[in-house]
């Protein structure tokens, strides 16, 4: 059960941080695409 508890919350956190990255990575790109297409 320790085991768990140490490997869990690390593994949690890395999927956050790769899932906020990937996520601003995509709004980025998204908004781009909006900001050329006005123009």
């Amino acid at each position: 059960m320790k085991d768990m508890e140490e490997k869990f919350p690390r593994a949690l956190w890395v999927r956050l941080l790769v899932y906020l990255v990937v996520g601003h990575l995509f709004a980025a790109f998204v908004y781009l695409l909006f900001e050329l297409g006005a123009k």
